[in-house]
């Protein structure tokens, strides 16, 4: 009996060191960073539409970024074991007794801290219309120079795309339509690109185009040069920021501000006509008009009075739903395009953030 006890007390005792040693860390890291990676994905794109459809009614976009997040994880564990052991003297008889008791909890306290995006610097940011030299990165890296140009760029050499007001919404010249298939089979072909080239101490961005190129290429190529002035001779050609070009071999890109481009694309979205006939937004605009016809809009953003079951992004606003359909995928590209040029947008201020402390126990 008393060799039973004493065994009992060193299990116990084991069980109280072994319960120290574990550790609920580690396993948490792989499901957290997931988890909350997709949390503040999901937030950035419903609070991207939000404003898109916020800008489209009038009111004054808010945007709220997401600036650290601690989670925290307690688990206090307790083991306890008692024993007596009572012998009577003179007696073969032992009495004894063992009592063990556990205890655990478990506690999960994650801190999230939002900083509202404000400020001159903010403001100046997202007012300021993009370099030619990110517009022609972005088109390097494979993005396509249709959906490059429709969101980024106002006007090449004087050749207007469409533009969008507080109170209008001027079509686009068709010659910008014209324009686009052809840069997209120079792109597809790759006898297309940019170099930077250094002249006087200052960087001169160039459009290149190769020496050599089949005959349907080469037919693209004059065809922009002719919509565009160019000499069709030359095969580089300097960039610059402006609405005319100050020579047959200079190309000037008039790009717009994040802003502009989130008045745009907000222009697109189809309001509920109860809205409209209440007069609390004006009718979506029609669409262009291309050499080939109608052009399709840039993105779908459609509207319900129902939540919708296959949605890639759903936010409601006053009494409806905006979303972009899960199987729209060109709308999808352009939204995820829209919300990767919101990077360049300087959202930081020179003040030092917030320190957050986190007390730790033993």
């Amino acid at each position: 009996m008393k060799g039973l006890s004493f065994a009992a007390l060193g299990l116990a005792a084991l069980c109280v060191a072994l319960a120290g040693c574990m550790s609920i860390g580690p396993g948490t890291v792989e499901r957290d960073r997931l988890d909350y990676s997709a949390a503040v994905g999901d937030s950035w794109k419903s609070q991207m539409l939000l404003n898109l459809v916020k800008l489209r009614y009038g009111d004054a976009p808010v945007f709220l970024d997401v600036g650290q997040i601690v989670a925290g994880y307690s688990f206090p564990r307790s083991l306890g074991a008692v024993a007596a052991v009572n012998q009577t003297d003179g007696a073969p008889v032992i009495n004894s007794s063992v009592g063990l008791s556990a205890g655990a909890t478990f506690n999960d306290s994650p801190t999230v801290t939002y900083a509202p995006m404000t400020g001159e610097r903010f403001a100046r940011s997202l007012m300021t219309p993009i370099p030619p030299s990110v517009i022609l990165n972005i088109i390097q890296a494979g993005n396509p120079v249709e959906e490059v140009f429709r969101t980024s760029v106002q006007s090449v050499n004087g050749v207007d795309n469409r533009r969008v007001g507080r109170l209008f919404v001027r079509r686009a010249n068709p010659e910008f339509y014209a324009l686009l298939p052809n840069l997209e089979r120079l792109q597809s072909s790759g006898d297309i690109g940019m170099r930077v080239r250094q002249e006087g101490g200052e960087a001169q961005l160039q459009m290149i185009f190769r020496p050599r190129t089949a005959a349907a290429e080469e037919s693209a190529r004059r065809n922009v040069a002719t919509i565009l002035g160019l000499d069709p001779e030359a095969r580089e050609y300097q960039v610059s920021y402006g609405t005319v070009a100050g020579s047959d071999r200079e190309i000037a890109l008039l790009t717009r501000s994040i802003y502009e481009i989130l008045v745009d694309i907000a222009s697109f979205i189809s309001v509920p006509e109860a809205h409209v006939a209440e007069r609390r937004v004006r009718p979506t605009a029609e669409g262009d008009i291309g050499p080939s016809g109608a052009i399709p809009p840039l993105i779908r953003i459609a509207s319900s009075a129902q939540q919708p079951a296959d949605a890639f992004v759903a936010v409601p606003y006053q009494g409806y739903w905006f979303y972009i359909d899960n199987r729209d995928i060109p709308s999808k590209q352009v939204f995820s395009s829209i919300m990767f040029l919101f990077t360049f947008v300087e959202t930081r201020s020179h003040e030092a953030a917030p320190i957050l402390t986190i007390p730790t126990t033993r």
